[in-house]
């Protein structure tokens, strides 16, 4: 039986949300997806995220962020799981990649938590490299 990787289901979920233009979804909560959505809110890529207590485990729901009310551009245009469960990649802080001349963000594992591409440069911390958003 084949593992699954969650945080790649997370990263499709929001990037299909986007490209169909949902104002919500909805997803199992879980720490690391939390914080994700802290950084998407913070570098303005979504409105918000709510946690939705349940009896399970919990949910997080997503409001979506849109540039225009009639057309609804997305401030997610692209969103790409950089790290996969076959192949773990993994960076110094010098090494870390800048998105599309710094418009885009790339999402960092490392020993202080969930951090952007910029804070682990100026932390000068590396480590496994999740995704790329712009």
């Amino acid at each position: 039986m084949g593992q699954t990787d969650t945080i790649a289901d997370f990263i499709t979920n929001i990037r299909n949300a986007s490209s169909v233009k949902k104002e919500s979804l909805e997803c199992p909560l879980s720490g690391m997806r939390k914080s994700i959505c802290e950084i998407l809110k913070r570098e303005g890529f979504i409105r918000d995220y709510r946690i939705i207590k349940d009896k399970r485990q919990g949910r997080i729901r997503i409001y979506l962020k849109y540039s225009n009310d009639k057309l609804k551009i997305p401030a997610i245009t692209n969103l790409k799981k950089i790290s996969k469960s076959g192949l773990r990649i993994y960076k110094n802080s010098d090494e870390l990649p800048e998105i599309l001349g710094g418009i885009g963000i790339a999402i960092i594992s490392t020993s202080k938590g969930i951090l952007t591409d910029s804070e682990c440069r100026k932390s000068n911390i590396g480590g496994e490299l999740l995704c790329h958003v712009w």
